[in-house]
């Protein structure tokens, strides 16, 4: 039987694309007609990606948007910063759905992409035009959408992790985040930071206060009703290949009941499929790693200093899968209509 919905996933040969081809091959409803990418070419794509070995025939082309159009329904791009604006917006003018995994279309803000992506927007008079695909965030406006700017990792993270006090209105002024990622964050290509040696001995924080996705997050949370937000990021590299974990501080005042920070925690997501409350232990990646899961907590502190006390807030995602390929497939699901789990639904690997 045929499947009802024909996709194309460009950049299929890194860890994103990979992951995006992992997901869906086994998919009920939707057929992977091409692989595109610059480098592989001809190759089969199950002697690329070894673990989908006997899965598909599928070969690696370099094609141009015009030749892959007629074929697909949709298109996932899986590309670099910059050069997916571009390729992006030649689908969208083929009249192509597309669904993007980088930065490019995440913000509203021109200055912000100029100043933490390190360039000016390629092309700045279409900022504003993607929906952005957090689904326990933008539900409605994915639902039938014809483009959508999947989030960042981190950006995910942290997001879902504050997202509660945002709509309670309980979160304003400076929140500090610390989120420890897995090297699968760094992409396909190995550099000296990532290499093996270096990062399986070591943790390190990097791009403190300059982070990609701080204004992603920021931008969020100031839609969720959060006001007068700064996100003070640092990102940490751990030796773990996948996962990530964040704890975000922020202050309440102090006669704010604990039991009302709870609440707004469980109510946020009482009918996410996918975002699980923690309680009883904290989230942990050994929990969530290889799955669709968001897990989030809360700590309370007890201590009242000039009129406040800290909330932390806690996540823990895959950050191939919620944080990246599996969200976007979520989004598509939505797009196309179909049930939002579908595809989507398997517990973490444990242990």
């Amino acid at each position: 039987m045929r499947a009802s919905h024909r996709v194309a996933i460009l950049g299929a040969t890194g860890y994103g694309g990979a992951e995006l081809l992992r997901l869906l091959l086994p998919h009920p409803s939707v057929e992977v007609t091409n692989l595109v990418a610059r480098d592989n070419i001809g190759a089969r794509a199950d002697a690329v990606i070894p673990s989908l070995a006997g899965l598909t025939d599928l070969q690696i082309e370099d094609i141009p948007p015009d030749q892959v159009a007629p074929n697909v329904d949709l298109v996932f791009l899986a590309l670099p910063h910059r050069v997916s604006a571009l390729i992006g917006a030649q689908y969208v003018d083929l009249g192509v759905k597309v669904i993007d995994l980088s930065g490019d279309w995440r913000l509203l803000d021109a200055d912000a992409y100029a100043e933490f992506y390190g360039a000016p927007h390629p092309l700045p008079d279409r900022m504003g035009s993607f929906v952005y695909g957090m689904p326990e965030m933008n539900r409605d406006a994915i639902r039938g959408a014809d483009r959508v700017a999947s989030p960042g990792c981190f950006a995910t993270a942290t997001t879902l992790a504050l997202l509660p006090y945002a709509r309670a209105g309980l979160l304003t002024g400076r929140v500090r985040v610390s989120a420890v990622t897995g090297s699968s964050g760094s992409g396909v290509r190995p550099s000296a930071g990532t290499h093996h040696p270096y990062r399986a001995v070591n943790l390190k924080p990097y791009k403190p206060l300059t982070h990609q996705h701080t204004p992603e997050i920021e931008q969020s949370l100031r839609l969720s009703g959060a006001t007068d937000v700064t996100i003070d990021f640092v990102p940490i590299s751990a030796p773990l290949p996948r996962g990530i974990l964040t704890t975000c501080f922020f202050d309440v005042p102090a006669e704010l009941p604990s039991a009302a920070i709870h609440a707004a925690l469980r109510d946020c997501y009482a009918h996410e499929p996918l975002v699980r409350v923690v309680e009883g232990r904290l989230p942990e990646v050994a929990s969530v790693k290889g799955s669709m899961f968001c897990d989030v907590g809360v700590s309370v502190g007890e201590v009242v200093s000039q009129g406040k006390r800290t909330v932390v807030a806690h996540s823990a995602l895959d950050n191939l899968i919620k944080g990246g390929a599996g969200q976007a497939v979520q989004s598509m699901n939505l797009v196309l209509g179909l049930p939002e789990t579908t595809g989507i639904g398997q517990p973490a690997l444990w242990p």
